[in-house]
């Protein structure tokens, strides 16, 4: 998301995690459900409705440009998918069979699980916030499409002019004349949701990975029409919105993690879809399809959303944590995986930053090798050119009687 970039400094220089506990901050805690407990918020971050809100001094600072960097500059690997195809891979396992179903499915929870101590952010997610609302069901509610670029606290309109976008909804009350604003993204940044941090104590790969939707009162207008979009898109009454608040809570408890990466066969038009993404614009879109569904008419203007490709030929199923890293697992493909991740380690020097680069371009471009994290379970993905695209697709808005599908 936007605001998301750099990560807690590792054990050391040399370290390949993406981060580890900062002295003095508490252990993660659990929110309670948004109707009846949650913390307040302003400007262009909020609280979890059900993730684990973070103690830090931070937290109350965090506001639109409150995210600059401190310190010495470091190179952050989150940075460089966004300028490469892939991860290194190595050599593919063997005997294992492939799945046949594509898209392979989201896997939902039945809750969210309390994240593990060692996952900290350097930017607190959603640091301030406010409980959603119950309106009143004849208020008339304007419901507004948000979009500004990615970073835009460190970067400013940079990554705006390569339309890589963050995404999010405001609503306004008509009846108290308040807005607010409702958004989901990484609990712990981007590099942690795309990479692991690899603990030398760990046989396997330790991942810090959930995302969760944030709710608060007021809209950052600068923010979202500097550089960006801040349109109505609909108005809904108040029942709607009530039923959306209580669909928002389910979704968000049973749909935890994130997944930065789209990967299809080719870019052609019905090319085959082995995941999607699950990511802020992909949080937009299931909750107009849900509006929808509940009554609401949306207008009939054009909508862009960015996404991340990566192109590649049938996926091969490798297996999940226990079978490849346990006891009876495979050793070598173990390994590999790890090799895969390593070049990702965060906090470079310029040098180990650039060889990195190389490490990376020689496995996905000339090897043409990925492996990928999804569901919890291990993939391996034979790229294709042109290995990565970023683009800036056209979504329509959805209507009551044709709503978006497969969300």
């Amino acid at each position: 998301t936007r605001r998301n970039l750099r990560l807690l400094p590792s054990s050391g220089p040399d370290s390949p995690g993406w981060g580890v506990p900062r002295p003095g901050l508490a252990a993660p805690r659990m929110l309670l459900p948004q109707a009846s407990q949650a913390s307040r918020g302003s400007g262009s971050t909020g609280c979890s409705l059900m993730a684990p809100e973070l103690d830090t001094a931070q937290g109350a600072k965090m506001r639109r440009g409150a995210g600059a960097a401190r310190g010495r500059a470091s190179w952050c690997p989150a940075v460089a998918l966004l300028w490469l195809a892939a991860v290194p891979g190595w050599p593919r396992a063997s005997g294992v069979l492939s799945r046949r179903h594509w898209p392979v499915p989201y896997k939902r929870f039945d809750s969210r699980p309390k994240p593990d101590p060692y996952c900290q952010a350097k930017y607190t997610f959603c640091p301030t916030g406010s409980p959603i609302p119950v309106m009143e069901g004849d208020d008339d509610i304007e419901v507004f499409r948000l979009q500004a670029p990615v970073w835009e606290f460190k970067y400013g309109d940079l990554l705006g002019h390569l339309k890589i976008m963050h995404d999010a909804i405001g609503f306004r009350s008509t009846l108290t004349g308040k807005n607010y604003t409702m958004e989901w993204y990484e609990l712990f940044q981007l590099g942690n949701c795309t990479f692991p941090h690899l603990r030398p104590e760990m046989d396997a790969p330790f991942w810090c990975n959930q995302g969760a939707a944030c709710f608060f009162e007021g809209i950052d207008d600068v923010h979202w029409k500097e550089n960006g979009t801040l349109v109505k898109v609909a108005t809904i009454s108040g029942n709607m919105f009530n039923q959306m608040a209580k669909w928002v809570k389910q979704d968000n408890e049973t749909g935890i993690y994130y997944e930065t990466w789209n990967v299809k066969a080719s870019p052609e038009k019905g090319a085959e879809t082995w995941f999607d993404s699950y990511d802020c614009s992909q949080f937009v879109l299931r909750t107009f399809s849900k509006l929808a569904e509940f009554g609401a008419e949306f207008k009939n203007i054009g909508t862009n959303y960015t996404r991340i490709f990566l192109y590649s030929g049938e996926p091969t199923y490798l297996g999940n944590e226990t079978s490849v890293f346990g006891p009876t697992g495979n050793k070598t493909l173990g390994l590999a995986i790890k090799r895969f991740y390593y070049p990702f380690k965060p906090h470079l020097s310029t040098k180990e930053f650039l060889l990195n680069l190389l490490q990376i371009f020689d496995a996905v471009i000339v090897h043409r090798e990925f492996y990928l994290f999804y569901n919890f379970e291990y993939w391996f993905l034979p790229m294709k050119f042109p290995f990565i695209k970023i683009t800036y697709e056209e979504i329509p808005l959805p209507n009551k009687n044709k709503t978006l599908s497969g969300l």
